[in-house]
């Protein structure tokens, strides 16, 4: 059996994973159009600022793709999925042959025409080890920063840059900061935290037009800059599926098998991809590490035979800035239950249908694993004590029965 994985993040690591537990002796083939061993994405932000080294960036140690028998071809794009030749096309024009083939092409960053943008010399993204080190290579000292975008990535990268003193100005056409995880309190919350470090944000409008160094933004006001970082959103990588006649939405369709709809022997995992939300009942992009992982994993045992499904996907985060810690996970549409400090301290946790779907956890995020066992598990209000919860998130606010089960899910054999 011949496996072929295109990319080499946490979904290609995770379906390398799934292949080897049941295939030890099939040849698998990586190809990724980036130059370095598989890294830590999340973690460029900390690369920049200094927080970590090359080294400490790595998902695997540089050794996983010897011990596991994998071939690699680095720096090398894919074109084209021949479906009916089962083998897919590089750059130069070379053909490789597959038997399962695994998409894992992850996404990329969206930028939205703007007038005068190409006049701009020093302009980036922030979403790649090669974007990181270009924005390091022009950074200076109190550099003037323009960030458009006041999402996750914007603000991993307003965070980074900090550390060199920069002046930073974050532009977003929505009210507030993280719209896409954050209620309107706790975007508050954390855009008071943030601009104690010095941040300016203009939220509620847009740039209406580059010049070398300046922008206009549609509200009137300019803004002076030298480097401009690019951060409004990404894109799923979904052209080779779609050009090969698989099933594409906003992200690619597959089953809970993770194999793609309209292409046989054709299976994607991660950011390119698109997961049933138990929290919302819609399908959704989740554009997570550890999902990704997982659905590569799930991918990989049925690759190799082993029948196995993808469930209880729901969105989730991890993260902080500036000190601030966050965790989010799954939908905020019920009945809400909100408790706050007046400080930095914010917990929200939303109930409908008899169970928690979604919460929000700000300054103090410890337990936080429990209100995820609730969602995932589907457990009702009526089997714990949710008052204690509320409050107190313990075990024993549930059930012996239920403290006896593993209250951890999501990836599961269907048997």
């Amino acid at each position: 059996m011949k496996y072929v994985i295109i990319g080499n993040s946490a979904a290609a690591i995770g379906t390398v994973q799934g292949i080897r537990e049941y295939d030890k002796e099939g040849q698998i083939v990586i190809i990724s159009d980036e130059k370095y061993s598989t890294y830590s994405r999340p973690l460029i932000s900390y690369w920049l600022k200094g927080a970590v080294t090359e080294e400490n960036m790595r998902y695997r140690d540089t050794d996983f793709y010897e011990k596991n028998d994998v071939d690699t071809l680095f720096d090398t794009k894919v074109i084209k999925i021949n479906p009916d030749k089962k083998t897919i096309t590089i750059e130069n024009g070379n053909e490789v042959s597959y038997d399962k083939l695994m998409v894992a092409t992850g996404s990329k960053p969206f930028v939205p025409p703007m007038e005068g943008l190409e006049k701009v010399e020093k302009k980036f993204t922030f979403m790649t080890f090669d974007s990181a080190k270009a924005v390091k290579e022009a950074i200076f000292e109190g550099a003037k920063v323009l960030i458009v975008g006041a999402g996750l990535i914007g603000l991993k990268a307003a965070e980074a840059l900090e550390h060199y003193g920069a002046d930073m100005t974050v532009v977003d056409l929505a009210d507030r900061i993280l719209p896409s995880i954050l209620d309107t309190e706790a975007s508050a919350i954390m855009q008071k935290h943030i601009e104690s470090k010095g941040v300016k944000f203009i939220l509620g409008t847009s740039v209406k037009k580059f010049s070398e160094k300046s922008a206009v933004l549609n509200n009137g006001e300019t803004v002076d800059f030298d480097i401009v970082i690019l951060a409004v959103g990404v894109r799923p990588n979904t052209e080779l599926v779609s050009e090969a006649g698989g099933k594409v939405n906003r992200g690619i369709v597959t089953d809970n098998k993770q194999a793609v709809d309209g292409l046989k022997d054709v299976y994607s995992a991660g950011d390119c991809t698109e997961s049933f939300d138990i929290t919302s009942g819609q399908q959704k992009i989740l554009a997570l590490l550890p999902n990704a992982f997982m659905q590569g994993e799930v991918a990989g045992k049925n690759m190799a035979g082993k029948e196995t499904y993808y469930l209880n996907a729901i969105p989730m985060n991890a993260i902080g800035f500036f000190g601030l810690h966050i965790i989010t996970a799954g939908s905020y549409d019920g009945e809400a239950f909100v408790e706050t400090d007046g400080k930095e301290n914010y917990k929200k946790l939303v109930t409908k249908d008899n169970e928690l779907k979604g919460f929000i956890l700000m300054g103090d995020v410890k337990r936080a694993g429990i209100y995820t066992s609730l969602i995932k598990q589907h457990i009702s209000i009526d089997e714990c004590d949710f008052e204690l919860l509320k409050n107190k998130p313990q075990m024993m606010a549930f059930t012996r029965e239920r403290r006896n089960e593993k209250l951890a899910g999501g990836v599961g054999n269907g048997n």
